[in-house]
């Protein structure tokens, strides 16, 4: 008898030997396709718009290796810089149990995307899976919402390279100019179109943060942090006592931290065969984040210690902050391409789809290119203009974790997992627990929703407030530099 499977139930549907060789599959503009699926695990099954032509670029070009560096980029970059500082918020034995818990929740939602995709292969984003869903109403929202997140972690990495330039130079110019350079250079890494480009940067992204979180380190196994004193002795909880907002913000720093999930259905849609390879890639990207995590993490926290700050690579001896906020810039300008490309290629796909271009979508004519730098202009504008309405790390990625971040890593994978189970919820104990996890994901999405959105937003206008802070208000030309 065979036996069922209640975690992984969408791969049964891509068993050449459960379907017949050719079946109609349905797109969403209403059209139907014959494909073939007796070779599911060897070649994209549906043509999904990406694939090229004559006269065209081939987008669906990425093996297993160029997504795992691709997520890896991705991921491992802004996120990490934050986490020294939970651990002076929370302690370190909460501190940890949060990064590793949110981590393993993340990984597992991420696989039910791969699962979603598994069934529903024409799908090119996110947002077409919340289509498949909730029908366009649906759709219309989480594209707004994407467009939100993928802003802001864009305008985050704005912001990160304003502070290592400002620390780097001692100030030399406005801020705001700091973070107009740092669009424009970002506007330049996003004008190739494939995610291939995004995964080519893995390398020097992952080379750079871990150097400079070593360089951090070691320095702090040598000297003190500059602000402690001669006589400073650390002073490292292992559980703190934090207030309801505090630990709340650090929490969400952490989904901040594995927030790349928002980005992972693009890059299917680019792979050669996601069926069979992006779970490779995922579990690389899961357990290289999550161990970095946290040997960053407590790392820097235990000697640091009260004079952790975030960034994290502020709490070195100047000198040495300085160098490797220098050496970490690939790293942040990865941040700024990874989640910039996702958002600009929502944004052209719609567009392409509106005008009825997408025969379009991949050539390499005066058309498509232009409509396509127009959308990466618009899209680092926009970033240009949040980064000057929120110059400040930590509180745009607490406001980005509670508006948006919360949903896409968790809550809409909550409600795949239900769409593909309706009507078998409760068919066996692992089903019931698994429907435990999942509405507790969509109750944690809906709590950083209020709760979340209301803590990020006290504590920014308590620092605009705060006559000692060198940041006043928006478009601000006070230094946000570490020293």
């Amino acid at each position: 008898m065979a036996l069922t499977n209640d975690i992984y139930p969408s791969d049964q549907g891509h068993d050449s030997s459960k379907t017949s060789s050719k079946e109609k599959v349905h797109l969403d503009g209403g059209n139907h396709q014959d494909v073939d699926l007796s070779s599911a695990h060897n070649v994209p099954v549906v043509d999904n718009g990406f694939g090229g032509g004559e006269g065209s670029q081939n987008f669906r070009n990425m093996t297993k290796w160029d997504t795992t560096f691709a997520l890896l980029t991705n991921q491992v970059g802004l996120g990490v810089l934050s986490l020294p500082s939970v651990l002076k918020t929370m302690g370190i034995v909460p501190g940890l149990i949060a990064i590793i818990g949110i981590g393993a929740l993340s990984w597992y939602t991420a696989f039910v995307l791969k699962q979603f995709y598994g069934r529903h292969q024409h799908v090119v984003n996110v947002v077409d899976m919340t289509r498949v869903v909730g029908g366009r109403i649906f759709s219309i929202v989480s594209g707004i919402a994407l467009l939100v997140q993928v802003i802001m972690t864009s305008a985050s990495a704005a912001v990160t390279l304003s502070i290592s330039f400002n620390t780097i130079s001692g100030n030399s110019i406005c801020t705001v100019g700091f973070i107009g350079v740092a669009s424009l250079c970002c506007w330049v890494l996003c004008a190739p179109r494939t995610s291939k480009f995004v995964s080519q940067s893995g390398i020097p992204c992952m080379v750079s943060v871990i150097a400079a979180s070593l360089l951090v380190m070691i320095s702090l196994g040598v000297k003190n942090p500059t602000q402690a004193p001669a006589d400073w002795h650390k002073d490292i909880k292992v559980v703190a006592n934090p207030d309801f907002r505090s630990g709340l913000n650090a929490c969400l720093k952490i989904c901040y931290a594995y927030s790349g999930n928002i980005n992972f259905v693009t890059y299917m849609a680019e792979m050669i065969d996601p069926v069979r390879d992006f779970g490779f890639a995922l579990a690389w990207l899961e357990v290289v984040s999550i161990t970095f995590y946290v040997i960053v993490a407590i790392a820097i926290y235990c000697l640091a210690g009260e004079y952790t700050v975030s960034p994290a690579l502020g709490s070195a001896p100047e000198t040495i902050a300085k160098i490797a906020y220098g050496i970490v810039l690939p790293a942040v300008f990865s941040t700024g391409l990874a989640f910039g490309h996702t958002g600009i290629k929502y944004m052209y796909v719609q567009v392409m789809k509106h005008f009825k271009l997408t025969g379009e979508m991949t050539a390499n004519n005066v058309r498509s290119w232009s409509i396509w730098m127009g959308l990466v202009t618009i899209f680092w504008v926009l970033c240009f203009i949040i980064s000057n309405a929120i110059p400040v790390f930590d509180s745009i990625l607490s406001i980005a974790s509670a508006t948006t971040i919360s949903w896409f890593t968790f809550g809409f994978s909550a409600v795949f997992w239900f769409h593909m189970n309706w009507g078998q919820l409760f068919s066996s104990p692992t089903k019931i627990g698994l429907v435990l996890v999942n509405a507790f994901l969509i109750a944690i999405s809906l709590f950083m929703n209020a709760a979340g959105l209301w803590a990020s937003i006290t504590e920014l206008l308590d620092l605009f407030a705060n006559e000692s802070s060198a940041i006043q208000g928006v478009f601000s030309c006070g230094s946000n530099a570490l020293f």
